[in-house]
């Protein structure tokens, strides 16, 4: 049977938050800080669980990026990507290399954007949340669902619909993993620590 290896991409195949990492990478230091004290408030409400984690972050993503072509954007993901190297857990770069060479599907399935994942892996397929761009111009707003939670799955069945056809196994550490975790075969809970 065809076999599918899902692994989440923040915390479970990194050692930090992408999301904080990339801003401070792309705006520098001081911007970075003045932006997460401005956005602090929906931050903690989202941790809370007070307020919607797909918002938060949107806003977040808006105030640093609304406004930037796409080229601009995308140049700043493939730098982040090569000088980030070291924030990739070996041992999960290790199991997606097995998985690679025995002949299996893999794809990173994180609520991240794509643009900074992709540049990670040149030869494994990312589903991330995807960002709205009109006119070459980035519009601050999300194209896709944040895919967190249920919405792991969804994509998910977008790209395999039929179930019964493979064997998956994922990979996560976080909230944001546990139904893709619950709908696996096979599920590793921070298996790279």
């Amino acid at each position: 049977m065809r076999k599918v290896y899902a692994f989440d991409f923040d915390g479970t195949l990194t050692t930090k938050d992408t999301l904080l990492e990339f801003i401070r990478f792309a705006k520098g230091r001081s911007s970075f800080w003045q932006g997460f004290l401005r956005y602090a408030h929906l931050l903690v409400l989202m941790k809370l669980g007070l307020y919607p984690n797909w918002k938060a972050k949107q806003q977040l993503f808006a105030h640093f990026f609304k406004g930037i072509t796409v080229g601009d954007f995308n140049a700043v993901c493939q730098d982040f990507a090569a000088s980030s190297r070291h924030l990739l857990r070996t041992k999960g770069i290790d199991a997606i290399s097995k998985a690679i060479s025995e002949g299996s599907d893999v794809l990173i399935i994180s609520a991240s954007i794509d643009n900074w994942v992709q540049p990670f892996f040149a030869d494994v397929k990312v589903v991330g949340t995807q960002i709205e761009v009109k006119d070459g111009v980035l519009t601050g707003r999300f194209l896709t669902r944040n895919c967190y939670g249920e919405e792991k799955v969804n994509r998910l069945n977008a790209l395999y619909p039929n179930r019964q056809d493979y064997h998956l196994i994922a990979f996560g550490d976080s909230r944001g993993d546990k139904e893709l975790l619950a709908f696996a075969d096979e599920s590793h809970y921070k298996p790279f620590r």
